[in-house]
């Protein structure tokens, strides 16, 4: 095989149309041979070839012989001293950090461990066996694909409604997705599944980690698997199990044609990304890719004990961003999903890992420099889970500007109001404003807060209201995986129930933490299955469930039919509303030196809150108004944008509440637009006495022109 100088760049595998040049990192290798692989059931390379150029600690060669669909690995060689960082071992085929499409996918088998398993103190010695039949193995990719006219939708923070959902649980089950396209893809990418997100009103939808990942070994020998993804592999490859082929082109392919049908519907894509960590694991864990490429310069290491690694993220390592070509590596991977394949933004899982430059969390990190001076990645939306497992990684409301995050004061603070505790309605009406304590501090927006109530790790919305406790016992770990607590109030009766009593007031439960979250300040993320009612059977920790626990059952009673039709209503309001979707915060009283109000706060007899009722434990009833002015809102334009005054009731008491209404100076009458109390389907609007029977732990919503 013919073997020319070739490049440093750009890393990994690039086909020209002529040939595929090859470049790989590695700083403290002492040699790399490129193995090509003829079929995935090789048990040994075709062929190795040695590449002998090396510049400033990339290795690379232009092979002209070399086509697109080419399989291939590397082999690396250098010390295996863990003691020292270096765990080196050439008898392992490790994947290249930049592959674009998987050919061969990880077996689980002994091999696979730079070191033999079994006794303590084991990673110490390198293991010899050659893992070639066993490896995950990459393929060089022709990146061509027909975009027409795609464009991203580009919506503006304001008037974004996410919807997290997982590839293939969203279509898995779905009748009108044809059989051969369920839980691909293509399926995400069919008029029937598109028409669902377009019908619900949402505007983006927050795909959970389609990065090419694996499966945990102990999951895969009791029968289970990663179903969720966040055991990260390859950051640039679109996971294979959503592909509908085994071609080694078919998941970019298929991927991009999703995006591009998505886009067509005007809905934005936005990944979940997890670059904090990778699968490979602590000390004990397999050698698959950076740990064999270069573990002292990918992993964040133990000073002064370099043979363990630093885990902020609880799965064993945390990727080292302090090093330049870690945080290339995760800067190309970002910019090839955006500019490659048409994403238009990114949530960051464990995000508070990736700023730790020392030991505690940064926010002027590195990462977060560079990604607000790229003239690409700054421009794309940016959401972080802006937590970690480490001390100090709790950093919710200290991210950058141009950032967003998940909201967990949000989460906690309108569970613990449902649920009826006493002393919450400050903390809820902080939340519902738009958590400006959080935000407004670091000149950030109220759409800087990403609200949920349940995102895909915890219960579903209809079991955070059936169950008091978890039920996790089919992951096999003794139930002791998951979030212990359940912050939710659930009648006090474990699990389903045929109480027709009872399932209406968790019916109604449901419906409450839908209204709140679809009618507070921020982005509403609704997590997909909560607007039909989905469960999984109280399992809080699904992770491992690829099958009818975590897939969402399209097959609807009449009830959950009606509670996707109070979602869609609930997201028909807020678009119908600017005042629900304020691009600045509230001011209060005597905005801009005027005598005008743009929030008010009432308690049940119709006066303005006071210090005493705010902070009254007894307290679990009020209402807020929120003003429609055209002096702070304009649409996309520049044009006024002339509001409806909006007035909503919330109880958490379990009897019904009279509830004086304000009084307008024009004597204008309130109408009811929505009430939980009322059932689900969608109420005729209707005139509001001066005195509203607000029902029992419901909310209400009412307008006046």
């Amino acid at each position: 095989m013919r073997v020319w100088p070739g490049k440093p760049h750009p890393l990994g595998t690039a086909w020209d149309g002529l040939g595929v040049n090859v470049a790989l990192f590695s700083e403290h290798a002492t040699a790399v041979d490129l193995c090509l692989f003829d079929a995935p059931g090789d048990v040994r390379e075709a062929s190795r070839v040695r590449l002998l150029e090396h510049t400033d600690h990339v290795w690379h060669a232009y092979l002209p012989d070399v086509r697109p669909g080419q399989l291939y690995g590397f082999r690396v060689d250098g010390p295996y001293a863990p003691d020292a960082g270096h765990r080196f071992n050439s008898a392992k085929v490790v994947l290249d950090p930049y592959a674009k499409t998987l050919g061969r996918a990880l077996r689980w088998h002994d091999s696979i461990f730079g070191y033999t398993p079994g006794h303590s103190g084991a990673d110490l010695v390198r293991d010899d066996r050659d893992d070639a039949a066993y490896a995950p193995l990459a393929a060089v990719i022709d990146p061509a694909f027909t975009w027409g006219d795609d464009r991203r939708p580009q919506v503006p923070w304001h008037r974004t409604v996410i919807y997290e959902l997982h590839v293939k649980g969203f279509t898995a089950r779905h009748p009108g997705v044809p059989e051969p396209l369920r839980g691909k893809y293509l399926g995400l990418a069919s008029d029937e599944a598109i028409q669902h997100l377009v019908d619900l009103g949402v505007t983006s939808v927050e795909l959970m980690p389609v990065h090419q990942h694996a499966s945990d070994r102990h999951l895969v020998e009791r029968g289970l698997a990663n179903y969720w993804g966040y055991n990260s592999l390859a950051y640039f490859v679109p996971d294979v199990r959503y592909a509908t082929s085994t071609g080694r082109m078919a998941a970019v392919r298929e991927f991009k044609i999703m995006v591009r049908a998505l886009h067509a519907a005007g809905l934005e894509v936005i990944l979940d990304v997890v670059y904090n960590h990778t699968a490979e694991g602590d000390e004990r864990g397999p050698t698959l890719s950076l740990r064999g490429i270069d573990n002292a310069s990918y992993y964040r290491l133990m000073p002064g004990h370099p043979r363990r690694y630093q885990d902020f993220t609880g799965c064993g390592n945390t990727l080292n961003m302090r090093h330049p070509r870690v945080l290339q590596l995760i800067m190309d991977s970002l910019r090839y999903w955006a500019v490659e394949m048409h994403v238009d933004g990114f949530r960051f899982d464990l995000a508070s890992a990736l700023a730790r430059e020392l030991f505690d969390v940064d926010k002027l990190g590195s990462f977060f420099d560079i990604i607000q001076q790229d003239p690409v990645l700054s421009q794309v939306k940016l959401i972080a889970e802006p937590w970690d497992l480490g001390e100090g990684g709790y950093q919710v409301g200290n991210f950058p500007a141009g950032w967003t995050e998940w909201n967990g004061r949000y989460r906690d603070a309108i569970r613990q109001f449902w649920r009826g505790d006493g002393g919450q309605v400050s903390h809820l009406a902080t939340r519902l404003a738009g958590s400006s304590d959080l935000y407004a501090p670091g000149g950030r927006r109220p759409y800087a807060s990403i609200n949920f109530i349940t995102s895909h790790d915890g219960f579903t919305l209809r079991d955070l209201v059936t169950y008091q406790h978890k039920h996790n016992e089919a992951n096999g770990e003794a139930n002791a995986d998951g979030e212990p607590h359940n912050l939710s109030w659930n009648c006090g009766v474990e699990g389903p129930t045929a109480d027709p009593a009872i399932n209406a007031l968790r019916a109604r439960q449901v419906r409450n933490f839908l209204g709140t979250l679809l009618l507070s300040q921020g982005v509403p993320m609704i997590v997909a299955g909560d607007e039909m009612g989905r469960t999984q059977l109280g399992n809080n920790n699904a992770y491992c469930q690829d099958n009818e626990v975590s897939w969402i059952n399209w097959d609807l009673t009449p009830d959950q039919c009606d509670l996707l039709a109070f979602t869609r209503q609930l997201v028909q309001i807020r678009d119908a509303h600017p005042v629900l979707r304020r691009r600045t915060f509230f001011q209060g009283r005597g905005i801009r030196g005027q005598d005008v109000t743009d929030i008010l706060w009432f308690d049940t007899t119709g006066q303005e809150m006071t210090d005493a009722t705010w902070n009254a434990p007894h307290v679990r009833a009020l209402g807020v108004m929120l003003v429609g002015t055209a002096m702070t809102e304009v649409d996309e334009r520049g044009n006024p944008v002339h509001d409806c005054t909006l007035l909503i009731l919330l109880n958490v008491q379990d009897g019904d509440v009279p509830f004086t209404l304000p009084a307008s100076a024009d004597e204008s009458s309130w109408e009811v637009v929505l009430d939980t109390s009322s059932g689900a389907r969608p109420p005729a609007p209707q005139a509001a006495a001066s005195v509203y029977q607000l029902g029992a732990r419901s909310l209400a919503v009412l307008t006046r022109a």
